[in-house]
């Protein structure tokens, strides 16, 4: 199965095939201040792993050339878990950051937006478990983390502000498809995905 928020036509699957696809999770917090310049804030952390779990030559190989490069890449032997993990932050902390204008620290300190953050996050927490997907911490330590990234503008805000097509669909819309296959109602999502994009339609 592909999702067509993530992969449109399901282009990805047949050019290039899920046999090519490593998993990768970038946590590092950065910017892209101009085209090919990028202003490194936070972190230096890329967990890696098959698509399949388990360990290869080829994941063998890319942990050892990341971590002589300098960079901390741990081979996980479900990246699932990790890639949701990263997704489970993004769902609510990007376009809130969009929507407000507020920084990552702003938005996890305010009551009231994070309550938003906490109640996307329980209906994303209900997709990932239906899915078998296991997230290692909960919703507040997760918030209190995207909070440690200090006052960081999500990507999402970086794109609004440089009038560059935000990354909708592949972080909030994605999450609501998974809902709907599943019959998972994503009540809050709805209503922040619905915002996003008439945000983006008149950006």
């Amino acid at each position: 199965m592909t999702l067509e928020a993530i992969d449109p036509g399901r282009k990805q699957w047949t050019t290039l095939g899920p046999e090519r696809a490593v998993g990768c999770v970038v946590f590092p917090a950065a910017e892209v201040v101009a085209p090919g310049v990028i202003r490194h804030e936070h972190g230096r952390k890329f967990p890696i792993g098959e698509p399949w779990g388990g360990r290869s030559a080829r994941i063998e190989t890319l942990h050892r050339l990341l971590t002589e490069a300098g960079f901390d890449a741990p081979i996980r032997d479900d990246i699932r878990d990790e890639i949701w993990l990263k997704l489970w932050g993004n769902l609510c902390s990007n376009p809130i950051s969009a929507l407000t204008h507020a920084t990552v620290d702003v938005i996890a300190s305010d009551p009231e937006t994070r309550a938003i953050c906490n109640a996307m996050m329980g209906e994303a927490r209900a997709i990932g478990e239906r899915l078998g997907l296991h997230l290692r911490v909960d919703a507040g330590r997760r918030i209190d983390g995207i909070a440690a990234l200090g006052a960081h503008r999500m990507s999402m805000l970086q794109d609004l502000e440089r009038a560059r097509s935000m990354e909708i669909e592949p972080l909030v819309g994605v999450v609501q498809e998974l809902g709907r296959l599943l019959d998972i109602p994503t009540p809050t999502i709805d209503v922040v995905l619905a915002l996003i994009r008439q945000r983006a339609r008149h950006a």
